[in-house]
């Protein structure tokens, strides 16, 4: 996994590496250039004749990351211009340190860049922690950067963009390569921040793990292969070792959600998958899904007592046949649950249901709830804007109110449960913003957790599939044409990789 830090942990972290574990601020300092100065070099390998950079540095100790990188590439025979912003009376220790030994070394200072273009152009203005408008002198300095030719590196994260949320403090650097030290920021990976840093590299500058001296970020991200988060298979067991998942799914003649979950759901391992919904909707399941078991809702008792795990909601539908079939799932059954789409709609407006729900999870029922931001909305009463604003916040407090595990949906999805760490997905793409997407994913975790996994493990996991499946999709047939079914084919393929 990756951790994902906010400014006060990177801070805390720093702190921690100087102070307790004794390495020095300049010590830091030196690696963070060395490592700006590789991705440097790897970017003009092969490029002829004498390279020119343009370093836009700060007050700040970003700034005087970006003065030793600036000696570093003087050292390598660059022709090396450092532009300084701000009150330099102001400026850090480990600044003035840096612009006193540049003294020593051919390097131009300037108070607006000289050239329309340069080889390279280093973004060292801010680091993180940034909370305030970028206007002025800065807003200035950022947009006549933007302006320049040349190919643009920033450290630690482009200057302008809230190191926390990824907000654009009113004008930000485009990068096209962001050097992040020690962890990456959680900004970095948040919309619209991530559109704003180019491609992210994390450098090793000596803050470890270590550093966390017990104390450990709040966000992670998987970013391993898969198979090493999968579910073990017997290679002696049958359909019934592998787990069956019941679907309550899908109204009348409204088939399509069903289906692209249950194929989900047999793409994802489950040995076993009934879809339980309208009569009228049998021939359609049967001839799209043959593999599945088919049930309707008045057998819908007997079918739970056959199954390992419930998914609800996929097409249900918001009826008072609906709103009976919800209420069954949840009373008279302790299964471990999945509550997706309609049902999610449904919950929302029961409040006797809610607190039943949330009295079975806290007596120990596994329990997962998908909803995107509209839902979460609904479900916490909240408005979307403030759930827009703080998902991983919102999804955790959901997520304590009824004790189980939230996959709150969104361009990141975050996982959040009463007793872990957020894990933050950073698979899939924009593609995947498409009619039945989410159906997919309800098979997905489904699936897993009729496999044996933990509903918060299932939950991430399955996010994590959904979400490698759906860039496959896009990497083959671009963004435009991805549609859930080939989602749904394409977490198959994936485990085929797995395999």
């Amino acid at each position: 996994m990756k951790y994902l830090v906010s400014a006060s942990e990177m801070r805390r972290y720093d702190k921690n590496t100087i102070e307790k574990i004794g390495i020095p601020a300049c010590v830091l300092m030196e690696r963070a250039a060395l490592a700006a100065v590789e991705a440097v070099e790897a970017h003009c390998a092969g490029l002829e004749g004498r390279k020119s950079a343009l370093i836009m540095a700060g007050m700040g100790n970003n700034g005087g990351d970006g003065l030793a990188a600036a000696r570093l590439l003087s050292e390598k025979g660059y022709l090396v211009e450092v532009w300084c912003t701000g009150n330099h009376e102001k400026a850090s220790g480990q600044w003035k340190q840096q612009r006193a030994i540049l003294e020593n070394y051919p390097v131009e200072f300037s108070e607006r860049p000289t050239m329309p273009r340069y080889t390279i152009l280093v973004d060292a203005l801010f680091g993180v922690g940034l909370s305030r408008e970028v206007s002025g002198e800065y807003g200035e300095a950022v947009r006549i950067f933007n302006g320049l030719e040349g190919w643009k590196l920033a450290l630690d994260l482009p200057s302008g963009i809230d190191s926390d949320t990824g907000k654009v403090w009113g004008c930000a650097v485009k990068a096209d390569r962001t050097v992040t030290f020690g962890f990456c920021k959680k900004g970095l990976m948040l919309y619209p921040g991530y559109g704003y840093a180019g491609e992210i590299v994390t450098a090793d500058i000596g803050i470890t793990e270590r550093c966390f001296l017990g104390d450990m970020p709040d966000i992670y991200a998987y970013d391993e292969e898969p198979r090493a988060l999968m579910p073990k298979r017997d290679s002696g067991g049958n359909k019934g070792t592998f787990g069956k998942v019941l679907l309550a799914a899908g109204s009348v003649n409204m088939a399509g959600a069903a289906v692209l979950a249950a194929r989900a759901a047999y793409r994802s391992g489950a040995g076993m998958v009934k879809v339980v919904t309208a009569a009228e909707n049998r021939t359609i399941v049967q001839q799209a899904v043959p593999e599945a078991l088919f049930g309707t809702w008045e057998f819908l008792s007997e079918d739970m007592e056959w199954a390992d795990v419930i998914a609800v909601g996929p097409g249900l539908g918001k009826s008072e046949a609906a709103a009976g079939v919800l209420e069954q799932v949840i009373r008279q059954s302790g299964k471990p649950l999945l509550v997706d789409a309609d049902a999610l709609n449904l919950l929302s407006g029961n409040a006797p249901l809610r607190s039943l729900l949330a009295e079975q999870a806290a007596a120990g029922r596994a329990l997962v709830l998908t909803p995107h931001v509209g839902e979460l909305a609904r479900l916490i009463g909240r408005t979307v804007a403030e759930c827009s604003n703080d998902l991983p916040g919102i999804g955790r407090a959901l997520a304590q109110s009824f004790h189980g595990v939230v996959a709150a949906k969104d361009a990141r999805t975050f996982i959040c449960g009463e007793n872990h760490a957020v894990c933050m997905n950073l698979s899939g793409n924009c593609g995947m913003a498409t009619a039945g997407s989410g159906d997919v994913l309800a098979g997905i975790i489904a699936a897993l957790l009729a496999q044996g996994m933990e509903a918060f493990e299932a939950a991430a996991v399955g996010v994590y599939i959904h979400g490698l499946a759906g860039d496959r999709v896009s990497g083959e047939k671009g963004a435009y044409a991805c549609m859930a079914w080939d989602i749904a084919e394409a977490a198959g393929g994936s485990f085929m990789h797995i395999e």
